[in-house]
């Protein structure tokens, strides 16, 4: 194996440890509200796998009805989908099919005589805990309250692993990225240094054939409808996403105009900030985008700059009078002249009736005016305020202010980003052939 190759190989292997931590990091960030889920009491009592019926046979292996309900559970627990009545049933078909490919995957790993480990999976499951502030035990107490099982939790950690690992060694020997490939990029960036870009993430759904085009389709559909009410964009891509960019919960960076197909720029001009994309059409693909940010060109970007701020709330009660509003402006102007670092604020506040917020960072972007405009004008270690809000006079401290510098591509970063793409392509075309090749029966 050359040096390159052998450079390649050790880069895919940690993608695949990526793999294993970011594919249950948008997990993390989806809060884990597992008691009071919405759309939870849809789904069936959980019942013991062995009085289940079976939802599918892939290659003599079952899956089975039990197996579909702990996953539906799992996935309302993170948020990732937002059952109703009436999408109910098409959306099990939508994670029956994930589960039918994860089944694939783990029969790959057996074929090649590959096996995951407990170290992988027990990091996997602290890093998963980690990026929550919570221990492991923790994470399966909280799932067991959704009626989610830690066999089943661990079962989709080691899916994840197991298919990262086939592709790691099916495949890593054959991906090669030239220099010339790299400065094909560089010089369309630099010639796209004026365009329009776009940060963004995306979830893409492969299909073989046209009735399977219209299936995914479909589901496309669905999972922008859950997407549109609220289900974390991260949490959706993760789960479903057949790109390698689910690991990273669908991100993609910033994308300039001209190096989009010309059907995705028009869907994406159309949609809001923050928004999602109606489904887009592609060879064997459907995309869908998560338009996060825009710019003009590639240079530092104001709405990008990024503050630590402790906010520190001197309450009045519902309905205050003016008195009460100026009681609290005097005791917050007492705090803000003592001011000298965030952590002295965070101590001296409370004597005066303050309540102080953790430590919070946001991008401008995130912000409205006029505090947006006054952090924009201030220098870290700066206080803000007071300024009054409904629910009393509030201080702002800037703890830590780092401005945007422009995008910063380098040739590293494209040939991890090809990379990528090309061991991507090549594993969906597998997992395809695999899906042609098997026995499945659904009973669904």
């Amino acid at each position: 194996m050359t040096r390159c190759r052998m450079t390649l190989f050790r880069r895919l292997l940690d993608l695949a440890s990526l793999r294993s931590r970011f594919s249950f990091a948008a997990l993390a960030l989806s809060g884990f509200a597992l008691t009071l889920v919405p759309g939870a009491h849809l789904i069936a009592p959980a019942q013991a796998a062995e009085v289940q019926g079976i939802a599918a046979i892939v290659n003599d292996q079952v899956i089975s009805e039990y197996d579909l309900d702990q996953r539906m559970r799992l996935l309302v627990a993170s948020g990732s989908i937002r059952p109703k009545k009436e999408n109910v049933a098409r959306l099990k078909q939508q994670v029956l099919r994930s589960l039918v490919d994860e089944k694939l995957q783990s029969q790959e790993l057996e074929r090649l005589e590959l096996k995951v480990d407990q170290k992988e999976i027990d990091s996997a499951l602290e890093q998963i805990a980690s990026r929550t502030g919570r221990k492991p035990d923790e994470i399966i107490e909280l799932l067991a309250k959704s009626g989610v099982t830690k066999e089943s939790f661990i079962g989709q950690i080691t899916a994840n692993l197991a298919w990262q690992k086939v592709t790691a060694r099916l495949f890593a020997p054959q991906v090669t990225v030239s220099a010339d490939e790299v400065d094909e990029i560089l010089n369309r960036l630099a010639a796209d240094a004026d365009q329009k870009q776009y940060q963004l993430s995306e979830l893409v759904l492969s299909f073989d054939n046209a009735a399977q085009e219209r299936e995914m389709m479909a589901g496309a559909q669905r999972l922008v409808q859950q997407l549109r009410q609220g289900a974390p964009f991260q949490a959706v891509a993760s789960q479903f996403s057949q790109s390698a960019s689910a690991a990273r919960g669908g991100d993609i960076g910033w994308v300039a105009e001209t190096q989009l197909p010309e059907n995705a720029v028009d869907a994406i001009r159309a949609t809001p900030l923050g928004g999602v994309t109606d489904p887009i059409r592609a060879t064997n693909s459907i995309f869908v985008y998560n338009v996060r940010a825009a710019q003009q060109g590639t240079g530092p970007n104001a709405m990008k700059n990024q503050f630590i701020l402790l906010r520190v709330l001197f309450p009045v009660p519902k309905n205050a009078s003016n008195a009460q509003y100026n009681t609290a402006d005097a005791k917050a102007k007492k705090v803000k002249a003592q001011f000298k670092t965030c952590k002295q604020l965070a101590d001296i506040a409370p004597k005066f009736g303050g309540k102080v917020d953790a430590p919070q960072t946001a991008l401008a972007s995130q912000l409205r005016d006029p505090l947006r405009s006054q952090l924009q004008a201030s220098e870290a270690g700066t206080v803000l305020g007071p300024m009054r809000s409904k629910a009393g006079a509030e201080l702002f401290a800037i703890c830590d202010r780092k401005d945007d510098q422009g995008t910063n591509i380098t040739r590293e970063s494209i040939e991890n980003s090809l990379f990528s793409q090309k061991t991507s392509m090549v594993s969906r075309r597998h997992l395809r052939d695999l899906r042609r090749d098997a026995i499945v029966d659904s009973k669904k």
